[in-house]
């Protein structure tokens, strides 16, 4: 079959570039279903806790990833400023994961434990309070909305539906894990467990 004839028909120039595309994305794609560190948690990797999962929604919901990446790339850059660059068994039970490549703010895949969860209020409130060239907007809304245990419960049922093991019990015990928390609160514990979840290099004192 010459050029010719497949440049002249549209059409079938179209349906020999989607065979091309598919073959191209099996092959890339499927031989990751077969590497353990890709398809399993890295040790220590736990599903999130109920009030977490509620702030990861939060997250999602207000568009936090059109800014900040969850993804350090295993350059020194990197890991001097963040620390651990990522790896995708952290990522396992995100759904969807936040890795991200747009940096209009600084990458939050290792922003756990470095400033307190007052900080972290203040700073969801009035962002320029604690960091005056920021140009982030800030979400005082979030400290007026109250959870709903039986919609965080339905989420946990969801995410086994798709694999992650939340057991009966993790299920039950979602509704009092929320009461009495707003979704400033499930924001900053979302943003508090952002931190190095992988295998043991953290142990030997890798960055």
């Amino acid at each position: 079959m010459s050029h010719e004839i497949v440049e002249k028909k549209v059409a079938l120039m179209g349906a020999l570039i989607a065979v091309v595309i598919s073959i191209g994305g099996l092959v890339e794609i499927v031989p990751l279903y077969a590497q353990q560190s890709v398809i399993e948690p890295s040790p220590g990797v736990k599903p999130y806790e109920p009030l977490a999962l509620a702030g990861r929604d939060v997250y999602v919901r207000e568009g936090c990833y059109n800014c900040h990446s969850q993804m350090v790339r295993p350059l020194p850059a990197e890991t001097e400023r963040y620390g651990h660059y990522s790896i995708a068994g952290e990522a396992v039970y995100d759904h969807p994961f936040q890795f991200g490549s747009k940096r209009t703010g600084p990458d939050l895949a290792r922003v756990g434990g470095r400033y307190t969860d007052d900080w972290h209020r203040v700073h969801l409130m009035h962002p320029r309070d604690v960091v005056p060239e920021s140009n982030m907007p800030g979400f005082p809304w979030l400290a007026d909305r109250a959870l709903d245990g039986a919609e965080v419960a339905a989420k946990l049922r969801a995410l086994r539906r798709i694999g992650v093991p939340y057991s009966d019990a993790d299920i039950a015990a979602a509704p009092a894990a929320v009461a009495n928390h707003t979704e400033m609160d499930a924001l900053i514990a979302y943003m508090q467990m952002l931190k190095f979840r992988g295998d043991d290099m953290a142990a030997k004192g890798q960055p």
